[in-house]
């Protein structure tokens, strides 16, 4: 799915076809990572609620505020949206919390340090992530500049939901879901390039 989103993004022809399809192959990522998690305790349950429902509600305080992450509004390609945030997007933070707390959780037996790591993942990520959310109308940036702030407070709220993730008690050793991180860092780096 990955390599045919680049490939048909890339192409000026077939972009706004794969611009729609960017909802589904997000929900498809999420299924298919999701599946593969081993043990589905009412923890597991617990952390994708929380995570759906805390990500989703910062996006709205930022979206309407301004003052979480900075002057952004959300375009159409991520589609139906409520409170001007689009509907996917607890399912987008629940998938960056998840495959970046399963890798980090490979490096330590700490915490804090799982936290630290899975946080610092989801912010380089971020990095990758920002300007081809601009380039296909996910989000836009006041004036046109991804703030500082962004990325600060992008790492804070995920330091804290990974926190949380790392506390609960169910496994955290899903191969597929490092790999759908590696592929995912693959994507929007391709995506820089053009």
């Amino acid at each position: 799915m990955h390599t045919a989103g680049v490939i048909g993004l890339s192409i000026p022809s077939s972009r706004e076809l794969f611009q729609t399809l960017t909802p589904f192959n997000l929900l498809a990522s999420a299924a298919i990572v999701l599946h593969f998690q081993k043990d589905k305790t009412s923890s597991y349950f617990v952390f994708i609620g929380v995570a759906a429902l805390v990500g989703y509600a910062v996006e709205v305080i930022g979206v309407s505020t301004g003052q979480l992450f900075g002057n952004y509004q959300y375009g159409e390609t991520l589609g139906i949206q409520v409170l001007d945030v689009p509907l996917v997007i607890g399912v987008n933070w629940v998938l960056l919390v998840y495959l970046s707390g399963c890798f980090a959780s490979y490096f330590s037996k700490s915490v804090v340090v799982r936290a630290l790591l899975g946080a610092a993942v989801m912010t380089m990520l971020d990095v990758l992530i920002e300007p081809v959310a601009v380039q296909f109308d996910f989000w836009q940036w006041e004036f046109g500049e991804i703030p500082m702030q962004n990325y600060l407070a992008w790492f804070i709220v995920a330091f804290i939901l990974h926190l949380f993730f790392q506390k609960l008690g169910f496994q955290k050793n899903n191969l597929v879901a490092v790999r759908l991180l590696y592929i995912q860092a693959l994507f929007f780096g391709a995506l820089n390039l053009f």
